[in-house]
């Protein structure tokens, strides 16, 4: 294809010098080096997509390999200090993310033995749909039935879904008018003297509800989601559009007790994972809904995400954007692949040049993720795509490791960046 386009291309540049001296000619001749460049660059960027997702492929089938000498009904999480895995059982938060990458990729790949192993590993979470022990199951069923439904259409997962809206409505308490995250009365979480917390990361459960509005048609799951959206942005977010991680609420009157954080630097700080949460929340929101106020709110958490004078500027964010110790801090890898993740999808609401500001940013974080420094080498990290991501500093838990969320949204944005770059070439 390339010697075509080049034997191609200098045939027309043998021509046009022959013509030099004729205008029209020259403004074809410049429209066609155009018309050549961005092509080259549209393949370019088809090749770097696919080059990228064959890389997640082969690794994750390490992953894949390294389990089979591991608890086969436990889910890969992190690694340990001594490099070894870490898993999770199926109540954990994180138990989602590895089916569903395994599902994305059988998207990419047709892959029918991954496709096997993504039943397998879905089908685990079942028990799931009756649950409603904390929020974060929506994230767990969203990200692996949500993406097995998606690709599959087999209605046994969307059965699963809509239970397990039904379970997360269990924690909604219309005084306040959110969806409770934590029980305040259980684990660490006592020590706080919180009566009703509700921290940023709740917002990605809304796409489940959104999700199950759409299969059953039952507003019920759209208000809820709607009303959780509308009291987090009241109430978490700061003038500047940074977000707190925890509002506790009282549980009677609605009325916030406090503004803190349970993983971020300080009560007043940016902790990164949240931000990102929060632009990828807000951005599904407004898709879901047509509702202006949720894009105006993307766009403003973007802005201070993007203009903030702590990003590096491989755009690979420090684990707090007020870390005390930037330029040292830890970077959180996890933060930034939900945050290119989300700017693919920002960038197709907007009408207008911040499509290409966010385009470009989607981009050059994912280029800067493939490259050494963050990427793992092939056949090393236990399976594990990335390198150097960050749990949670104040627990001292999970602290520059690989993380399974930040394998999860990197390959999401690979995958939402091939489709672009497929859809460019139509």
């Amino acid at each position: 294809m390339q010697k075509q386009i080049n034997t191609g291309e200098n045939k027309v540049l043998i021509f046009f010098a022959r013509c030099r001296n004729n205008i029209r000619i020259k403004f074809a001749y410049f429209g066609l080096l155009l018309i050549l460049a961005v092509g080259c660059q549209e393949q370019k960027t088809t090749h770097r997509a696919q080059e990228d997702l064959d890389f997640a492929l082969q690794q994750t089938q390490h992953m894949l390999d390294t389990l089979q000498h591991l608890q086969k009904d436990r889910l890969p999480k992190s690694m340990d200090k001594n490099r070894v895995m870490t898993q999770s059982d199926i109540y954990d938060w994180t138990s989602g993310f590895f089916p569903g990458t395994l599902w994305y990729l059988y998207e990419y790949s047709s892959d029918a033995h991954l496709k096997e192993k993504a039943v397998y590993w879905t089908q685990l979470l079942e028990p799931i749909q009756y649950f409603s022990g904390h929020h974060d199951i929506g994230f767990m069923m969203n990200c692996s039935y949500g993406n097995a439904y998606r690709i599959t259409k087999d209605t046994a997962y969307k059965n699963v879904l809509i239970q397990t809206a039904k379970s997360l409505l269990k924690r909604y308490n219309p005084k306040v008018g959110a969806i409770l995250s934590w029980d305040a009365d259980k684990g660490w979480q006592k020590d706080r003297g919180w009566k009703y917390p509700v921290i940023i990361d709740n917002m990605m459960n809304l796409e489940l509800l959104f999700n199950v509005f759409q299969f059953t048609g039952d507003s019920v799951f759209y208000k809820v989601a709607v009303s959780h959206a509308d009291k987090t942005m009241k109430h978490h977010f700061r003038s500047d559009f940074s977000s707190y991680h925890v509002v506790d609420y009282d549980p009677e009157t609605g009325a916030v007790r406090e503004q803190q954080t349970a993983q971020g630097y300080a009560d007043a700080s940016a902790w990164a994972r949240g931000q990102a949460w929060a632009l990828y929340a807000y951005t599904f929101c407004y898709r879901e809904t047509g509702l202006d106020r949720y894009l105006e709110q993307a766009k403003h958490i973007a802005d201070f995400i993007l203009q903030h004078k702590n990003l590096p500027q491989d755009k690979i964010p420090y684990w707090d954007f007020d870390a005390p110790d930037i330029p040292d801090a830890y970077r959180d890898v996890s933060s930034a692949t939900i945050i290119a993740s989300a700017l693919f999808d920002l960038e197709k609401l907007v009408g207008d040049k911040l499509a290409d500001t966010y385009r470009q940013t989607a981009e050059n974080i994912l280029q800067n993720l493939a490259g050494p420094s963050y990427r793992a080498a092939i056949g090393t990290n236990q399976g594990f795509i990335l390198k150097h991501s960050v749990g949670s500093i104040p627990h001292k838990n999970e602290i520059d490791v690989p993380l399974i969320y930040a394998d999860y949204y990197y390959v999401e944005a690979l995958m939402k960046r091939d489709q672009l770059a497929e859809a460019e070439k139509e």
